[in-house]
């Protein structure tokens, strides 16, 4: 089932995104490449993690180089997601803090989180996932799964709807 931000997004683009969910850990930085997007891992101010800014050739994601992986892998997805959803509001840029709270409203953050999970942690494949560990949701079951996406425990866990 496709959240309703994933069926906000143009044919051709979903095409992009949809050629690089068949298997986990989803490779974000390919999908912004393939949408023509710039990454750029930067030291950035203190509680920034990321943010999205119009370039010379177009759209440029900085991502904070001394956040942990796993988090940055977020933070592209989430202002991929700003890109593929909210790329009319953007204006001169967007910067996230840590909490992923920026100058748009906290509804339009949220859209871009329940977008960034869409993209990397396809429902199909978690399905396909937690039924490989029999459908049991113990500590080490999300850890594993997590380490598999690559993405945090706690995203893990809002997507298997146990937070």
């Amino acid at each position: 089932m496709l959240t309703t931000e994933f069926l906000r997004i143009s044919p051709e683009e979903r095409a992009v995104v949809e050629r690089h969910l068949a298997n986990a850990p989803v490779k974000i930085s390919e999908i912004a490449k393939g949408l023509g997007i710039r990454l750029v891992a930067s030291t950035l101010p203190a509680g920034i993690s990321g943010e999205i800014r119009p370039g010379e050739d177009g759209f440029v994601i900085s991502v904070n180089r001394h956040d942990n992986p796993r988090r940055q892998r977020f933070t592209v997805a989430h202002e991929v997601a700003h890109y593929l959803i909210h790329r009319d509001q953007i204006g001169d840029g967007i910067s996230d803090d840590v909490l992923y709270r920026s100058s748009l409203s906290d509804a339009r953050e949220a859209e871009a989180n329940r977008l960034a999970a869409d993209i990397l942690m396809p429902r199909r494949l978690v399905e396909l996932a937690y039924a490989r560990h029999e459908g049991v949701a113990t500590d080490e079951v999300v850890a594993k799964m997590a380490e598999e996406f690559g993405v945090s425990e706690v995203a893990m866990r809002i997507r298997l709807g146990l937070s």
